[in-house]
């Protein structure tokens, strides 16, 4: 489980459009919002990316920068790069199933095609979404063991203004005796 206030796993991966990714690397403002999704043949996550699209540049304007990313190959992403009309989001593919654990998502096995006629992967991680500072440490995380019910990002850009307006700390960081 990851800790608020402690550094979060290492996550490297390359993207699309934007050269490698390596959250060490990123000097946002504020946050980093990590959006890891299940991938193309998902069709909540399409629906899910479309409005963290079409949000990108509120949370740009707040000082978080954005990756969205999954285990799929890159040809996988760029399809969903472009059903999603991807112009703002950055794009990571190649997640390894050994990061997405680190990151506490859950795994999940291939059942064949899905609703919308594609092959889910023979494993793939489900949803998870971080809000990361600068200095690598967790803010928020929620992690899924479905695709259903993810935190809204309209709600998490009221949340980081929130945040940020009232220099709130991240919570759930206690680990002594309870």
């Amino acid at each position: 489980m990851l800790i608020p206030r402690q550094t979060v796993p290492a996550l490297q991966v390359d993207t699309l459009r934007h050269g490698h990714f390596d959250l060490s690397a990123e000097t946002p403002q504020n946050f980093t919002l990590v959006v890891f999704y299940r991938g193309l043949h998902c069709p909540i996550c399409a629906k899910y990316l479309m409005e963290l699209e079409r949000l990108a540049p509120e949370f740009a304007q707040r000082g978080v920068g954005i990756i969205a990313l999954s285990s799929d190959g890159a040809e996988r992403a760029q399809a969903m790069a472009d059903k999603i009309k991807a112009a703002h989001l950055r794009i990571g593919h190649g997640l390894s199933l050994t990061s997405a654990r680190e990151w506490g998502l859950y795994v999940s096995t291939s059942r064949g095609k899905t609703s919308i006629g594609i092959e889910e992967p023979a494993l793939f991680s489900e949803p998870g979404l971080f809000i990361v500072r600068p200095d690598c440490t967790l803010y928020y995380g929620a992690v899924q063991t479905m695709p259903f019910a993810r935190p809204l990002f309209a709600e998490l850009l009221g949340a980081i203004d929130f945040a940020l307006n009232n220099n709130y700390p991240a919570r759930g960081e206690y680990l002594g005796a309870v």
